[in-house]
This record gives structure tokens, C-alpha cells and sequence, in this order.
């Protein structure tokens, strides 16, 4: 899955809104609002940082030397 393709925009949707609700419903703090969009935004942010990572490597033509 590339980054900011259509499967990888659909997952982050899915994501925002699993990680909302779980912080919006299960929180009775005063500012639970801001809490919930915040750590949906962040968790969002973390899956597209690592399918960065994972997809660093996939076209690499020069794989490492020696790899045991």
C-alpha cells in the first residue's frame, strides 16, 4: 500500500474515526473534544510516517551485500 493512495485514505479515515470515538466516548474530562481530535490526528500522522518507512525499501534495485 503507497502513501496517500486511495487504500492508504480510506485506512486513515477508519483510523481517525475508531481512535475519535474511543477517546470522545470513554472520556469525561472538560476538554475531551480536543483530547479526541488530537489523538486521532496524531495516530493518523504515525500510520503515514511508517508506511514511509515500509515503503522506503520495496523499489530499493541495490539491496546490502551480504545479506544473511
Amino acid at each position: 500500500m503507497k502513501p496517500f493512495g486511495k487504500n492508504h485514505i480510506i485506512i486513515s479515515v477508519i483510523t481517525f474515526l475508531i481512535l475519535f470515538l474511543m477517546n470522545y466516548l470513554g472520556n469525561d474530562l472538560p476538554d475531551k473534544l480536543q483530547r479526541a481530535l488530537l489523538t486521532a490526528f496524531a495516530g493518523v500522522v504515525g500510520l503515514t510516517i511508517g508506511l514511509f518507512i515500509l515503503n522506503k525499501g520495496k523499489n530499493d534495485k541495490t539491496p546490502p551485500q551480504n545479506f544473511d
